[in-house]
């Protein structure tokens, strides 16, 4: 039991001494390129699907 209270009491130490927390500015740059990165490979996602189903569906014509 006494691993766990010194394992729980040096990781608060380290959050509140060793830690650089990112400023307010950091955290919405860093929010704002994380939504943008997602949106832009959620679009090349879709792209590549929509695609493919337009190969599939000209392949599966040929056999109709």
């Amino acid at each position: 039991m006494n691993k766990v209270s010194t394992y729980i009491r040096e990781s608060y130490r380290e959050l509140l001494e060793k830690v650089t927390w990112p400023t307010w500015m950091q955290l919405q740059q860093s929010t704002a390129i994380v939504l943008v990165s997602t949106l832009l490979i959620m679009l090349m996602v879709w792209v590549m699907d929509s695609l493919s189903n337009q190969l599939l569906q000209l392949i599966y014509s040929f056999f109709k």
